[in-house]
């Protein structure tokens, strides 16, 4: 059932949002939020009603028109009394970013209108007619086609910013996510019960919300903009929270002035704290200076930040200044250690169709990627996290030890009392058995729940050198910002011995995490290799050719009616299955006529929930290929669908294939094609002799395609 909200709850979550400052997060309050928040608290209920509807709008300008709303007495004459008293003011002082937030690109066409500008306009960005009416307007003023009156610029919108940062954490929560628990559509942790404020003082947190909010205005700046804040006097950070918030701001600052004024960019990359603006400026000051960037990457190597930072400076060392043509991620692939040759039709699932490919050849693997270890992470953790690192609000879903990298550093007595007390596998496995079943389904920001959670984490435990899992969990503690992402694809048992493999096929890459975390899993002591995947067609590759009869064309709608399938390796059918079903909706006479099959034939027949697993189970590890293939896979992906089960195959089209094999041919309908090439069909239109014809299309196209292969 649908949730509803009551009356005025927007008020409500504005007073809930405020009691926040009355507890640790005072003393952030600057001069302006405190005095905010106290007249808030004295205005009566129908302008707190006002303040707070605007409050919940995402620009500092309004338009006065909206605010029309019943459950307030007289709106508009609220509206002006609080203009009257300063809460409001006309739109003359508005900024660029929040006048295009709330205007229309035809309202700006419409505004333009008004000036002398020769130039066209339509085909002009939004962003570049607000840019170009502000200037028009420093040049001419208002125009009078536009309705100032209409628009009220929020006097209060600086502090309620400044509030908003505090208590989300960053400059895009809004009042609106208050609703959103409300409704079940966001989910929050309702366990949170901390009071513990974001900063230590009040000044790291201005200069935080200085960094950030300059950060979302960056886009509208321009080149003199840019230059000056480049000059600015930036606030002192005093925190890693408030250093995180500069270090993106002057990375991106550095980066923008570039093309500008190169050498202040230099001087401003160089400052910025962070990975990324220390490799940006290397990397720019190698164009110039040779020499100071050699020195500077000699510092690097011999004093890194990160694994990251180190894996760059050396790479880039190595070919820059010892004249190795390659760089290490171009290395690691050249030196993969295995190529595997798999059939073109897994392109657009590759990792599974390696997973196929070893199943067919006795060997087991995994899907793991990052979920694997981030799960295993998590839930060792736990208590650390989510209990111990209490969150500020139960909007923030990371733990600030999380969220500013310094895990390890906030816990690190009770995360090394927790690994030394887990001696065997089986501890581990039964202490994040038990996490699971305490928290199965709680909000993180660490993995997703889902069905079978632990599997692959006791395939790791019982196959997997055990101290080299303690060791990986131990440096994911040191860096999760650096190890939180780009594990390898696929874990893989053969002869008893575990391994990971990070599957590249054609025209992929390796990235810089992905290198960073194969090289810390082999550090811990794991076997990772990078395989290659080479593409053809592979005659033993199983193939399911499937076709089905319904009551009509829509799978939103209408049912399944017949299944019939073929399952083909090396061009022989090996096994067949098919069933008539109870579509539950009446089959229409035209649909009768055409299939012959009829409403008494279906009557006893079973549901598709009876034998779905039968067709998940014929269908796997193979190649789902049909006759117009969307038709079939999106009605039995529907019905998998209606019983919340996913179904996912890597498919092909007879069709398309035929198109492409056997060109300039009249008509590729199942009928002509099998006319056209002598294919016999018991009955057309009914399942099982359908498959098989299509079946014999599927040869015919391998024919022509292995013969094209071998020449």
């Amino acid at each position: 059932m649908r949730k509803t909200l009551p009356e005025r709850y927007y008020l409500d979550h504005f007073h809930e949002f405020l009691r926040f400052f009355d507890g640790e997060s005072a003393g952030l309050l600057c001069e302006s939020s405190r005095a905010f928040i106290n007249a808030f608290r004295e205005l009566d209920d129908n302008k707190q009603c006002i303040v707070a509807r605007a409050a919940n709008r995402k620009y500092a300008l309004i338009n006065r028109t909206h605010f029309n709303y019943e459950e307030i007495f007289q709106p508009q004459q609220q509206l002006t009394e609080l203009e009257e008293d300063g809460w409001f003011a006309p739109a003359e002082n508005v900024s660029v970013q929040d006048f295009a937030g709330v205007v229309t690109k035809n309202d700006l066409l419409a505004y333009l209108a008004a000036y002398p500008v020769s130039q066209r306009l339509n085909h002009l960005k939004k962003a570049e007619l607000v840019t170009l009416l502000f200037a028009q307007i420093n040049q001419y003023g208002w125009p009078q086609t536009l309705p100032q009156t209409d628009y009220l610029l929020k006097t209060f919108e600086p502090s309620l910013r400044y509030l908003l940062f505090l208590y989300f954490g960053n400059t895009k929560g809004r009042l609106n996510q208050f609703s959103m628990r409300d409704l079940g559509v966001m989910r929050t942790r309702s366990d949170a019960t901390s009071t513990q404020a974001r900063f230590a003082t009040l000044e790291d947190a201005q200069a935080a919300f200085y960094f950030a909010s300059a950060l979302d205005e960056m886009p509208y700046w321009q080149g003199e903009k840019l230059v000056q804040m480049a000059n600015d006097d930036w606030p002192e950070t005093s925190s890693v929270a408030s250093e995180t918030y500069a270090e993106k701001y002057l990375f991106k600052l550095g980066s923008r002035l570039l093309p500008a004024d190169r050498h202040l960019a230099l001087k401003v990359l160089k400052l910025a704290p962070g990975d990324a603006a220390r490799e940006k400026w290397i990397r720019e000051i190698f164009k110039e200076d040779k020499t100071l960037a050699k020195s500077a990457l000699e510092a690097v190597i011999d004093n890194p930040s990160s694994d990251s930072q180190l894996a760059f400076a050396e790479d880039f060392y190595a070919r820059k200044f010892h004249k190795k043509r390659t760089g290490a991620l171009t290395d690691m692939l050249r030196n993969s250690s295995k190529i595997l040759q798999l059939d073109i039709s897994q392109n657009q699932h590759v990792e599974r169709g390696v997973i196929a490919w070893y199943k067919r050849h006795n060997v087991t693997a995994w899907r793991t990627e990052n979920r694997l270890w981030r799960t295993l992470f998590g839930l060792t953790f736990w208590t650390q996290l989510f209990e111990q690192d209490q969150l500020v609000t139960e909007f923030d879903r990371r733990p600030q030890s999380l969220r500013y990298n310094r895990f390890y550093d906030t816990f690190s007595e009770s995360i090394d009392r927790l690994l030394d007390s887990l001696k065997t596998p089986d501890a581990l496995l039964q202490h994040v058995t038990k996490q699971a079943a305490t928290h199965y389904g709680k909000v993180n920001s660490v993995f997703m729940w889902r069905a079978n959670q632990l599997d692959t984490v006791k395939a790791l435990l019982e196959h997997g050198p055990f101290e080299s899992v303690k060791k990986l969990l131990k440096m994911m503690a040191q860096d999760y910002a650096g190890l939180s992402d780009g594990f390898p694809d696929i874990m893989v048992l053969e002869n008893d011995q575990l391994r990971f493999e990070e599957i590249k096929a054609p025209g992929d890459v390796l990235r810089r995490n992905q290198l960073v975390s194969v090289q810390r899993l082999q550090r811990a002591g794991f076997t990772v290799h990078i395989t290659q995947v080479d593409w053809f067609s592979d005659p033993q590759q199983p193939y399911v050719v499937v076709d089905i009869e319904t009551t009509g064309g829509n799978n939103g709608y209408h049912r399944i009616t017949e299944i019939g399938m073929v399952k083909m390796v090396g061009g022989e059918i090996v096994d067949s299955w098919q069933s008539l079903l109870q579509p539950q909706r009446h089959i229409p006479s035209s649909i009768t006529r055409l299939t012959g099959i009829s409403n008494e034939m279906v009557a006893e027949a079973p549901l598709f929930s009876d034998i779905a697993d039968e067709v998940d189970t014929f269908t796997e590890d193979c190649v789902f290929v049909a006759h117009n293939v969307n038709f079939d896979y999106g009605f039995i992906k529907q019905e998998f669908a209606r019983l919340e089960r996913d179904f996912k195959r890597p498919k092909l089209c007879t069709v398309v294939q035929m198109r492409r094999t056997y060109p300039g041919l009249p008509s590729y309908s199942l009928a002509s094609l099998t006319h056209h090439f002598g294919i016999s069909m018991a009955q057309h239109h009914r399942a099982m002799s359908d498959a098989r014809a299509a079946a014999e299309l599927l040869n015919l196209i391998h024919e022509r395609t292995f013969a094209s292969q071998n020449k």
